[in-house]
């Protein structure tokens, strides 16, 4: 899945990224879906798991470790080029504990989205219920390493959020019309704001309970993954637009949201992080990353983060 193109181009993003940083963060804290798993689905009993080859061929030992990759995924990436440390560990992963968890931890869960309906579709950890995790690691936190320096490594630690590609192709576009299903709830762009406010609401909760570094992901140009290219027969499988362009709208709506919780909340530094944009330029001019055929493989992975604010 991470194929060296993608993983260099990560890293140019990062080494900007990092050159902006005038304060080393502490941790990174992951919720979100497969592009931010590390595992936790491996132990839910679901059967959107990734816990077999050839997922982590490429992994230290070539272990299948639950990540949605042949390797490390996008946070690890992140965490690596911010120097807090080599890979991020899933919460529910019982090899991992607390000292583990101080630097860095994931809360994600392959399969979820924003919306609760999504989760139910492959029985796995909505994203309220990351939350609930959160609340109980900043209590193991503190109990570690006392209230003082816990509320400092969560205040100035880097959260980071991705999620919402399931959201449009696992649930809306998926689940047939009908009572109770989403598209017969929602248009596509009523289904969109639906979303966005449930965005808000856990950033604003992330926010509440003491998070002041936060990274809001965007979608990837959703039409172009190769499930939807498999199947867009009738298109001879190119990319769907219309799906793209759901995305970039929904882009849209959440790069609103960032610049309005950014005035109404002090101290919040939020950014947008938009992979979208730089996924079309790696299809639509491969050759310029080494490649001849480009697949997008992984969900909203790569974060083009702004560089407007600086986490200091």
């Amino acid at each position: 899945m991470a194929y060296a193109y993608f993983i260099w181009f990560l890293l140019c993003q990062f080494l900007v990224f990092v050159s902006e940083i005038q304060a080393k963060l502490p941790a990174v804290i992951v919720f979100g879906d497969s592009s931010v798993d590390a595992g936790n689905n491996n132990f839910i009993p679901t059967v959107a798991r990734s816990n077999f080859q050839p997922y982590g061929r490429d992994f230290n030992g070539g272990r299948a470790t639950g990540r949605f990759s042949n390797g490390k995924i996008a946070t690890d990436f992140i965490s690596e080029a911010l120097g807090v440390k080599p890979t991020i560990p899933a919460y529910l992963d019982p090899a991992y504990n607390i000292s583990d968890f101080a630097t860095g931890v994931t809360f994600a869960s392959a399969a979820t989205g924003y919306d609760n309906a999504t989760s139910n579709v492959l029985a796995v950890i909505p994203m309220w219920k990351e939350l609930e995790y959160y609340k109980d690691y900043q209590k193991l936190l503190r109990a570690y390493l006392g209230e003082t320096k816990a509320n400092e490594i969560i205040s100035e630690a880097l959260h980071v959020i991705s999620a919402g590609t399931n959201d449009f192709l696992e649930n809306y576009y998926a689940m047939p019309a009908g009572p109770g299903s989403r598209r017969t709830q929602f248009t596509i762009t009523g289904y969109q704001d639906f979303l966005a406010d449930i965005a808000q609401n856990f950033v604003k909760s992330l926010y509440n309970l003491g998070a002041r570094k936060i990274s809001l992901g965007g979608l990837p140009p959703m039409g172009c993954m190769p499930l939807e290219r498999t199947t867009n027969l009738m298109g001879q499988h190119e990319c769907v637009e219309r799906y793209n362009n759901v995305a970039s709208q929904f882009n849209g709506k959440l790069s609103g949201l960032v610049l309005k919780l950014n005035k109404e909340l002090p101290g919040i530094k939020l950014v947008f992080s938009n992979p979208y944009f730089a996924f079309v330029q790696i299809i639509r001019r491969p050759a310029l990353y080494g490649t001849l055929v480009t697949f997008i493989y992984f969900i909203s992975c790569f974060y083009d983060v702004s560089l407007s604010y600086k986490f200091t």
